[in-house]
């Protein structure tokens, strides 16, 4: 009976699981008028069959599965709408982290476009100076023969410096996903450039004078690991967004991009946090005067952190699924 009773509702689970996500906060904004009656029909049935699972198949994992979706279409219905603090909660604690795992392909495509576009700028800037003069990078490879450290200017307005800092990286992320509507290619194209463009400065750095671009690699890494992957992220949610104009699904065009679109919005507001965390660190930890280490274990530690909290964060509700073997 298990198996059935699941394959006979789980279409409906999943289409009120849907209808979950798309809603914003704790209220039924979101939806359009069908949708709302659809939504309250849904879980109309899903609590019918929380009954049902309770009473005739006896399996716990069902159960609780059903009892926490019910209980979340529940609260979307009743819950109040002035309860900020929750909505807040909510979304760290489990919107955000489950929308990057979900996008984590684009992120992951994002991260590999920069990294490669960065390290073939390097070694080209490295041992070619027309190349390093071509992209503009020629000037910091004077500034490195020259012991000109630049990025210490920043210790003498850290407030200032900081707030020029996150507006020039949120800038540069909102770049990475507004075009990735261009069907991604966008995104593609801004994550090119500002790699060309970082690579090929650490490399002329190097090939000016070997310890003034290690210098710059340690300043670098305290906030570079949260901005790069902030950026990451923004352009992966920005390709999401193309995709689901190329390759639509079961759903039409207007559907998939409202889905996707509404899973990239939370990403990107996950990534203004990260910015900003990574715009503190860049204006009062990186330039300062204390030993290289600490700047990489921050860098390192910060970096690990939020790869812990994106994976493990809000997997506390399983889908249908996930449970499928074991009913």
């Amino acid at each position: 009976m298990n198996n059935r009773f699941l394959e006979q509702n789980k279409v409906n689970w999943e289409r009120l699981e849907d209808l979950l996500a798309t809603m914003s906060g704790n209220s039924l904004r979101g939806l359009s008028r069908l949708e709302v009656r659809e939504f309250g029909e849904l879980y109309r049935r899903a609590a019918a069959d929380l009954a049902i699972a309770r009473a005739e198949t006896r399996d716990p994992k069902l159960i609780n599965y059903l009892n926490s979706l019910v209980i979340r279409a529940h609260g979307k219905i009743y819950r109040a709408e002035s309860n900020g603090a929750s909505v807040v909660t909510d979304f760290f604690a489990r919107d955000l982290p489950k929308a990057v795992r979900d996008g984590y392909r684009y992120v992951l495509l994002a991260m590999i476009v920069f990294m490669a576009t960065a390290i073939f700028s390097g070694i080209l800037s490295f041992n070619n100076q027309e190349f390093a003069i071509t992209i503009g990078a020629e000037m910091y490879g004077d500034l490195a023969k020259s012991g000109q450290r630049w990025w210490l200017s920043l210790n003498e307005a850290n407030q200032v410096g900081a707030s020029g800092i996150l507006t020039n990286n949120i800038r540069v992320s909102f770049l990475a996903f507004a075009w990735g509507a261009l069907l991604g290619v966008g995104s593609l194209y801004i994550l090119t450039i500002n790699g060309v463009s970082i690579g090929g400065v650490v490399g002329a750095c190097y090939r000016g004078d070997a310890a003034f671009g290690t210098d710059l690699v340690t300043f670098m890494v305290g906030h570079g690991v949260l901005e790069l992957s902030a950026i990451f992220m923004a352009a992966g949610a920005g390709m999401m967004i193309g995709y689901a104009i190329i390759d639509p699904g079961d759903l039409t065009r207007g559907q998939a991009l409202k889905k996707k679109g509404a899973e990239a919005v939370k990403i990107v507001i996950g990534c203004a946090v990260i910015l900003v965390i990574a715009g503190i660190i860049e204006g009062f930890v990186s330039p300062a005067n204390i030993p290289a280490p600490i700047k990489v274990a921050v860098g390192v530690g910060s970096g690990i952190a939020m790869l812990a909290y994106f994976i493990l964060a809000g997997r506390n509700e399983k889908s249908p699924e996930a449970m499928s073997g074991a009913v």
